[in-house]
């Protein structure tokens, strides 16, 4: 069936997101999202809350997760799509990406620390629900100790790519997260392509594996994009017959930005990544 309004990349407090996964499907119901998918950073430990609420509210829901890898030593996001939640493979990837993201917090703790500031490891670990800590748990404890004004400055001087702070050794490569994937039975699609610091050229590249790989789409619709990347991404999409996707990459509401269902439409060019799923209401 077509869908008015589609919402495939949002995070719930599973990962680094505000609302538990149960709020998360209401507000995103409030916004009018027909068809969802909670994308949490390396975790489908919120998928079956998330699914009794989008019954009960009668929203379409498909698996989803938002796995972290590195290409090149770059670090790269790569959504996961209507997998089979009862499918061994992406329980056992779940448990690696968790024991690799408690030991990157603990890095992070680590290079912070010989960098002058405060231990804040333990901190990062209270304010995160599942006890594993990213990034924007540390910018949070950051602003709470005047150690920084704002998040973006959090990310500016000491979390965002190049500082220190930015772990990328832990993650498995590329290739590993869309074998997981597709060995589950799922649509692996690349997250947010131009918030990469890479070139077209590169970006080209790294296309052409993950097609390799077993790649299916690109998300070409996400929140904040600049000019122009719209029309670029749907380009890309036909030039190497990829499928759409879209999605906010909502974390919270204190972000307007990236509110859950407020992005534009899939051009009518590309063809969406949900157009064959039979989404979950049962």
């Amino acid at each position: 069936m077509p869908y008015t309004k589609v919402d495939l990349h949002c995070h719930s407090n599973q990962s680094d997101g505000a609302l538990s996964p149960d709020d998360l499907v209401s507000r995103a119901a409030e916004h009018g999202v027909e068809l969802l998918s909670l994308t949490d950073h390396d975790t489908i430990s919120g998928q079956q809350e998330a699914m009794v609420a989008a019954k009960k509210l009668g929203v379409h829901m498909v698996s989803g997760i938002e796995l972290s890898c590195v290409w090149r030593n770059m670090t790269i996001h790569i959504l996961g799509f209507n997998f089979d939640l009862a499918n061994g493979v992406m329980a056992a990837a779940q448990e690696k990406q968790s024991k690799a993201r408690l030991q990157r917090a603990r890095l992070i703790s680590d290079r912070l620390l010989k960098k002058g500031l405060p231990d804040l490891f333990e901190s990062a670990v209270s304010l995160s629900s599942s006890g594993i800590p990213g990034r924007p748990h540390f910018a949070q404890i950051m602003l709470d100790a005047g150690i920084v004004s704002s998040h973006a400055e959090a990310f500016k001087k000491y979390l965002g790519a190049g500082k220190v702070g930015d772990v990328k050794s832990v993650w498995p490569e590329l290739s590993e997260v869309l074998h997981w994937i597709c060995a589950s039975e799922g649509d692996a699609v690349i997250a947010h392509p131009r918030k990469y610091t890479m070139s077209l050229t590169k970006l080209r590249d790294m296309i052409e594996e993950f097609k390799e790989f077993g790649g299916k789409g690109i998300e070409v619709i996400t929140s904040g994009q600049k000019q122009g990347e719209i029309g670029m991404l749907s380009d890309l999409c036909q030039r190497y017959e990829l499928l759409g996707s879209a999605g906010s990459d909502f974390h919270t509401p204190k972000y307007p930005w990236a509110e859950l269902g407020r992005i534009p439409s899939l051009p009518k060019s590309v063809e969406p990544i949900w157009k064959a799923w039979r989404p979950s209401l049962n």
